[in-house]
């Protein structure tokens, strides 16, 4: 069974920026895609990034390019999330994610694992 527990989610002001990692309890990392999901508050939940298996291969949803980054660390079994120039509308719970191959929708069949999130909140 793989586990996924994200940390470092809070609260910070507009235009601020904090870092979210996700530890994966699972000895075969670097076989999987992983990737970050959010959720607002009566909203579907939505894709924000995906690393390749190397992290060589990242992808990221529009509303974030630019100031979010995702990298992984495969000897420590952990992803990283980025988020510079933080905005009211990322205010979400965040979800660390697996998958088999690289995704880019939470309906994807090639997601395999979820974290339990951790919530950012951006005040204005």
């Amino acid at each position: 069974q793989v586990q996924l527990v994200e940390s470092g989610g809070g609260l910070v002001q507009t235009g601020g920026s904090l870092s979210l990692s996700c530890a994966a309890s699972v000895r075969t990392f670097s076989a999987y895609a992983m990737g970050w999901f959010r959720q607002a508050p009566g909203k579907e939940r939505e894709f924000v990034a995906v690393a390749s298996w190397s992290g060589g291969s990242t992808s990221y949803a529009d509303s974030v390019k630019g100031r979010f980054t995702i990298s992984r660390d495969n000897g420590k079994n952990t992803v990283y999330l980025q988020m510079n120039s933080l905005k009211p509308e990322d205010t979400a719970v965040y979800y660390c994610a697996a998958g088999s191959h690289l995704f880019y929708s939470n309906y994807d069949p090639d997601l395999r694992y979820w974290g339990q999130g951790t919530q950012v909140t951006v005040s204005s």
